[in-house]
């Protein structure tokens, strides 16, 4: 696929489930985890007690940036956050559809670093 069609067809992948907050968070977080198991970092809430356990907070580390989602209340908050030697020295907040398209954009340019990231990319936009 056309390197500028990849960033076009992942971020209308995203934007397409995010239409429903309950569940975006919760596709999103197993798309990744299945597809980048390395760079994502899935949260699960629920007890003993909950049949389900429910993704609370997802993070994607793609070099020197960290993007966050996570549920607070009955909705989503995002961030994206400046990486250095490991440790978190800026965060910001963003709103959805902003960090949709950063995420997407950074995946993109992620997948042109080598082969198997290239693979992991074309398995997130087949699920």
């Amino acid at each position: 696929m056309d390197e500028g069609m990849d960033f076009d067809l992942l971020a209308a992948s995203l934007r397409s489930d995010s239409s429903d907050e309950r569940t975006f968070l919760e596709v999103l977080g197993n798309k990744l985890q299945d597809a980048l198991p390395g760079a994502t970092v899935v949260e699960r809430e629920g007890g003993l007690l909950h049949r389900e356990h429910r993704v609370a907070r997802l993070v994607v580390t793609l070099g020197t940036v960290a993007f966050e989602l996570r549920r607070r209340g009955d909705h989503l908050e995002a961030e994206r956050k400046k990486i250095v030697r490991g440790i978190a020295l800026k965060s910001e907040p963003i709103p959805l559809g902003e960090w949709i398209e950063e995420l997407s954009a950074a995946l993109v340019e992620h997948a042109k670093g080598s082969a198997e990231a290239r693979a992991a990319l074309e398995r997130f936009l087949v699920q």
